[in-house]
């Protein structure tokens, strides 16, 4: 594996091939960014990944601070899976160059996380758009956990004509069902406790729904799993992914955002 912080030394590099297959991540690497590697490195082309904690997306200074961080782990796993090259830019590497394309923010970026952290989509679609023209990879490959910042990012690619194809990867989850996160690294034992059995009763609940036992009601889940230790809930929602609105038909998925102690955590299934 060769790593660059180096963009000009990166493009020279990767310049003689169309076929390069990016994953970007923010490192504290997980089985989650295990798998969508495993699937770029399985392909024919190239596969390089990015280790960029980017700030713009934080609307808050203090969860920048304490995002995990674990360079030497992430390199050994990187080696490991056999990539091709990995990219850790400085933030001017990034961010002292003016982009060709404009960043697109469809409405979708208003829902969900969009009401409780404010410029973050604008953050995520910046990076990536910078990412792509750096780079001009022939893919991107993303996980489904994040499916408002996989939307999103698809709409920009496909509203600025970026020839590059997006595929996505499904969640994976442990043993308790919970999606693997960097963020799981700031639990302590009993938060992590907490969430599995606020995860158990979210199952349940959506089990309930879709055989009509029950009927959506945000303020009864809300009072229950704050019993059960969740310190604050962003949204609990159902979603038709087709129409990104309140399903009609029993065909959904539950997202929320909730926070146990003072870590922020997200998912939909």
């Amino acid at each position: 594996m060769k790593l660059f912080t180096n963009k000009k030394q990166l493009q020279t590099e990767i310049r003689k091939f169309n076929n390069i297959s990016f994953v970007p991540t923010m490192g504290a690497l997980h089985r989650g960014h295990e798998s969508i590697i495993r699937k770029s490195v399985k392909g024919s082309g190239k596969t390089l990944v990015s280790i960029f904690v980017n700030p713009k997306q934080f609307n808050n200074k203090k969860d920048l601070n304490t995002y995990p961080r674990n360079n030497k782990k992430d390199i050994k796993i990187l080696r490991k899976l056999k990539v091709h090259y990995l990219y850790k830019p400085s933030y001017d590497d990034i961010y002292k160059f003016k982009t060709e394309k404009k960043i697109y923010l469809d409405k979708f970026s208003k829902e969900l996380c969009g009401k409780f952290r404010k410029g973050h989509f604008k953050g995520v679609i910046d990076v990536v758009n910078r990412f792509l023209e750096i780079i001009k990879p022939k893919t991107i490959i993303l996980g489904n956990k994040d499916f408002q910042q996989l939307y999103l990012i698809k709409k920009h690619i496909k509203k600025n004509k970026i020839k590059t194809k997006v595929f996505s990867c499904k969640t994976i989850r442990n043993k308790y069902f919970i999606a693997y996160s960097s963020r799981l690294n700031k639990l302590n034992y009993n938060e992590k406790i907490k969430l599995i059995k606020v995860i158990k009763f979210l199952k349940r609940y959506k089990k309930n729904l879709l055989s009509k036992k029950q009927t959506f009601n945000f303020n009864e889940i809300k009072k229950k799993i704050i019993s059960m230790g969740v310190n604050k809930v962003d949204y609990i929602k159902l979603i038709d992914l087709k129409t990104l609105k309140r399903p009609r038909k029993n065909k959904f998925n539950l997202f929320y955002a909730i926070y146990i102690g003072k870590v922020r955590l997200i998912d939909n299934f």
